[in-house]
């Protein structure tokens, strides 16, 4: 079994602006803190590096307040990069901004020119299939025209729904392995999973559902002890960072980079 999935040897993250006070969000529970969003992220940097990963930060930018969620501007495989089409139209230049740093990378890297929309926080690879949830930001066509640019390296593409009222398909779900996830218990209920070991986020924690697998370890958001130990028990090496300036946009673990290894 391969572990191209989640062994990575370079990153992309972006700072957070101080726009990000004006982000999209699904229910306003007050303003991220500038300060501690900045030490979060940090953190989240810092761990990512501590693997051996090459991590490039890039600057803040102010005219996206959303930009920080640099995950939904593209998807990263290990042949090339898709750009994507956020479904939100205040993102629409995140993508646009996104292709450069990738192109300096890779030596092939497409883009999803439209009418259709996909956001990169609605697609989970695994070892086996490229799995896409459709939702508010990402439709049948968005997907239809992935599907066709993929096709090119040859990836196994499955669709899949996303629970209603959930922003993303991975807010509930993250990979911890080559056959095993983390997911809510109302995904998983949906039979999406069905070959794969299944790991349940504790209930009332399902929002460290959105955590990642990168290299040795499992970065997930703080204050879900109940799910940590879980995956403790389980045998993963675990790293908790700060969500709390994150999650008031949105946003969790996987959001705030993209991870790959350029062949």
């Amino acid at each position: 079994m391969s572990d191209k999935s989640f062994t990575f040897s370079h990153a992309i993250s972006r700072k957070p602006s101080r726009s990000s006070v004006d982000g999209l969000r699904a229910v306003n529970v007050g303003a991220p803190d500038l300060a501690r969003f900045e030490q979060h992220h940090a953190d989240y940097v810092a761990a990512l590096r501590s693997t051996g990963a090459e991590v490039t930060v890039l600057d803040a930018m102010e005219e996206f307040p959303d930009s920080v969620f640099v995950e939904d501007a593209a998807l990263c495989l290990q042949e090339g990069a898709v750009i994507m089409r956020p479904g939100a139209p205040t993102r629409l230049g995140e993508a646009r901004e996104m292709a450069p740093h990738l192109e300096t990378l890779y030596s092939e890297v497409v883009c999803i020119e439209g009418p259709g929309f996909i956001e990169g926080g609605d697609i989970l690879t695994t070892e086996r299939e490229i799995l896409i949830g459709l939702s508010a930001r990402t439709d049948k066509a968005g997907v239809d025209e992935f599907i066709r640019l993929v096709d090119r390296w040859r990836y196994a593409v499955r669709v899949v729904d996303t629970p209603p009222d959930v922003l993303h398909f991975k807010t509930d779900c993250s990979l911890l392995d080559g056959e095993t996830i983390l997911a809510t218990k109302r995904l998983d209920r949906s039979g999406c999973f069905k070959g794969y070991n299944v790991i349940h986020t504790a209930d009332g924690e399902e929002a460290c559902a959105n955590s990642i697998r990168f290299n040795n370890l499992v970065i997930m958001p703080a204050g879900f002890p109940r799910t940590r130990d879980q995956l403790l028990a389980a045998g993963y090496e675990i790293r908790e960072i700060g969500n709390s300036e994150a999650a008031k946009l949105d946003g969790g673990m996987s959001c705030l980079s993209l991870r790959f290894s350029p062949s």
